[in-house]
């Protein structure tokens, strides 16, 4: 464990260190937090849960924590979660999601005076949370009468855990699972290659393979994937989604060999930008276009009532599912970096010496973060 920590790390400049933050243990994680702002007589109130992805750890988002607490030292507490680490993240989304709101339960049960909260995560960890906010989520007794879709604003007083959602933040997040359409990029949508890929993803990747892929088949129930684009069961993620004040997916628009450019963007193919529209902000070198939500015009229907068959559109039916929320879209492209060849690593800044160059897109989701 120390080891996985100590190789997320990374190695950075002494002055990205800030002198005030301090680190501690906690609930299975670690929070990351200025030692002064803790002990004035208005702490910070904004809890903010950074989830990692598959065979990832807590320490894959420290320069990020750690950009966060310098910049907004009086308004947020970052907890860098570690419940689902290493070979742990091969055991389901949906197991993984479980411990992922336990772990956050215990962070809020240990700290008093939180108010908010907010998830950013990085590939599967954007699946992990969004399966624990549908867990987490609790309508307000108020608005139970409200179609939870119509309410916006004032109206809107739901809660994650019993605290205010605000953004809920994505970074290569595969929303649309991994199976075909180049969404699996490594696999250069060769058909053979994703077939094959679909059928022996649970041998290197466990139940979690299964989930990507969309090849689980638990009860006879459709893919975990596609339950998660609506309300399902007694869990209901699309209410828990929509609860957030904010949702974004940042997204790499190229050299990201494990997600694709669709996937992470909650996009088809047709909407996708085109490259003549696409610019350059000299602020943030990387971004090169930005998307505010829209949504389609679609009810939210329960999946028990689709016919789900081996004609199911999969990837339209999860599409139409999450963009019944506004969604905000960041395509980022390292194309003209050194480091383009691990731009799935890079746009999370997981390790700084080897991902330094995604410096401008951490900063990008803290500038523009909703408190």
């Amino acid at each position: 464990m120390m080891y996985l920590r100590w190789i997320g790390c990374g190695c950075f400049p002494a002055n990205n260190r800030g002198r005030g933050l301090k680190s501690e243990i906690d609930s299975g994680g670690e929070d990351v937090f200025d030692s002064a702002a803790m002990e004035s007589a208005e702490k910070p109130d904004h809890l903010v849960v950074m989830v990692n992805g598959i065979v990832g750890s807590a320490g894959d988002w420290k320069f990020a924590a750690e950009q966060f607490v310098k910049k907004l030292p009086n308004q947020v507490i970052v907890h860098r979660s570690e419940s689902n680490y290493a070979k742990l993240t091969f055991d389901g989304v949906d197991l993984m999601g479980e411990r992922l709101a336990n772990e956050v339960l215990s962070v809020i049960k240990h700290r008093s005076g939180l108010r908010k909260i907010s998830f950013v995560a990085h590939s599967l960890g954007g699946l992990i949370a969004r399966y624990a906010v549908g867990r987490l989520y609790e309508q307000t007794s108020e608005a139970n009468s409200l179609d939870p879709l119509s309410r916006t604003g004032s109206e809107k007083g739901d809660r994650i855990a019993g605290l205010e959602p605000m953004n809920f933040i994505t970074f290569a997040t595969p929303h649309l699972g991994s199976r075909g359409h180049r969404q699996f990029p490594i696999l250069c949508g060769l058909p053979f290659l994703e077939r094959t890929a679909s059928q022996t993803a649970h041998l290197a990747a466990g139940r979690t393979g299964k989930h990507l892929f969309l090849v689980d088949k638990d009860d006879s129930k459709p893919p975990l994937l596609l339950r998660m684009a609506t309300d399902s069961d007694n869990l209901k993620f699309i209410s828990a989604l929509h609860a957030f004040k904010r949702r974004t997916a940042y997204a790499n628009v190229n050299y990201d060999y494990m997600v694709g450019w669709r996937t992470s963007s909650i996009r088809r193919q047709n909407e996708l930008p085109k490259p003549d529209l696409l610019a350059t902000d000299p602020k943030y070198p990387h971004i090169i276009h930005v998307e505010h939500g829209k949504m389609d015009n679609v009810s939210c229907k329960p999946i028990s009532t689709l016919v789900v068959d081996e004609n199911t559109n999969f990837e339209e039916e999860m599409i139409k599912g999450l963009t019944q929320l506004p969604w905000e879209r960041v395509d980022v492209s390292f194309h003209k970096s050194k480091q383009r060849y691990v731009a799935h690593n890079t746009i999370q800044v997981k390790t700084y010496w080897l991902n330094s160059d995604g410096t401008d897109v951490v900063f990008h989701m803290i500038d523009n973060f909703r408190l």
